[in-house]
């Protein structure tokens, strides 16, 4: 009799191990009103900003302009393999004075905190934003278990894995530069030019923990944080609200802003802003009281670029290029890199 009921036991301990496993593949669920389709050509343009640069010269994408000799593939593919690049002199310090000036906008004017965090996480932590299981061949694990992160996202948000927080403490708001990891699984000959898509590369990221009353609101500010980085960087973009079939996993809804890419003549993602609920809340088992007597409530998510940092250099270099293929500096980048005007086509800062 004990030897049945410890073999139904270890039966239903199975049963639960399989649930669990396909429960956590299972997708959240898309918002009310986001629009139905299946790709993102049934994406839906909500505005645009910004002029489109009329050049009397047949406009270069970013890797072919002399200014741009700083970008080395060759050596980065020797050392590395494909997708990578090394960055070097004038236009790694324009690389670098993005990330400043992208994280003192959205700490002295957006309120946002800032947070190091570590780029290597557990199974588990990469499980509670929903990175894993189903997305496994989309990052890297290393040999003892750890993962790479594919975006701050994963340790911001998982900061707060199992913890029962008061009312009073939301909403919280934190930003975060860090390295990304990403294996581009799936994307064989798209983007193989230039560094639009590569599997290391640096972002700024936004989180926010919200009462979930809040979170379509918190959605529209995330995302105007987004939009002043561009508007201050004056480089002309549109935003988009994401169909059911190309939401994220993890997410109820979701705007792209796509950036004008003057090279390749075209509208190309920079950031992503997405409300995701208690989907990931849930998962991570984070939860608030509204006061003493409550009963505890799940709180909601969000996450969005503020913004790809290589995408951005990209945009600029595309936007502001000269006849010459030397590229003038952003009036907001200037404090950053001594004053300078321009990158000139021999590379170098004038």
């Amino acid at each position: 009799e004990k030897s049945k009921i410890a073999d139904l036991e270890n039966a239903s301990k199975d049963l639960d191990r399989q649930l669990d496993s396909f429960l956590l593949t299972l997708p959240n669920l898309p918002g009310s009103d986001i629009p139905d389709g299946t790709s993102d050509r049934d994406n839906l343009e909500i505005s645009k900003w910004g002029s489109i640069p009329n050049f009397d010269f047949p406009p270069k994408e970013h890797f072919q302009l002399s200014a741009a000799k700083g970008m080395n593939f060759d050596t980065a593919a020797k050392i590395s393999g494909s997708r990578f690049v090394i960055l070097q002199e004038s236009i790694a310090a324009l690389h670098r004075a993005l990330a400043q000036f992208m994280l003192d906008m959205h700490i002295l004017k957006h309120g946002l905190k800032e947070i190091w965090a570590p780029v290597l996480v557990k199974r588990e932590t990469m499980v509670g934003t929903g990175q894993l299981p189903k997305f496994s061949s989309d990052s890297y694990e290393t040999k003892d278990g750890l993962w790479l992160v594919p975006t701050s996202e994963v340790t911001l948000t998982n900061m707060f894995t199992g913890k029962l927080m008061n009312g009073s403490e939301l909403p919280i708001r934190l930003t975060s530069l860090s390295q990304c990891f990403r294996s581009e699984a799936g994307s064989a000959g798209r983007d193989t030019a230039g560094m639009l898509r590569q599997h290391q590369f640096e972002k700024v990221e936004m989180v926010s923990l919200i009462k979930p009353e809040d979170s379509l609101d918190e959605l529209e500010r995330m995302t105007r944080c987004a939009q002043n980085v561009l508007e201050c960087l004056n480089i002309p973009y549109k935003k988009v609200l994401l169909c059911t079939g190309d939401t994220g996993f993890s997410a109820q809804k979701t705007y792209d802003l796509e950036v004008w890419l003057p090279g390749q003549g075209k509208y190309r993602e920079i950031s992503s802003c997405s409300s995701c609920g208690d989907f990931q809340s849930r998962r991570m088992h984070t939860r608030f009281k509204r006061d003493a007597d409550s009963k505890p409530e799940y709180i909601h998510t969000l996450n969005g670029s503020g913004v790809a940092v290589g995408r951005c250099l990209i945009a600029i270099l595309e936007n502001f290029q000269l006849y010459d293929g030397s590229v003038m500096i952003p009036a907001a980048l200037k404090p950053y890199l001594s004053n300078a005007e321009k990158i000139s086509k021999e590379g170098k800062f004038e």
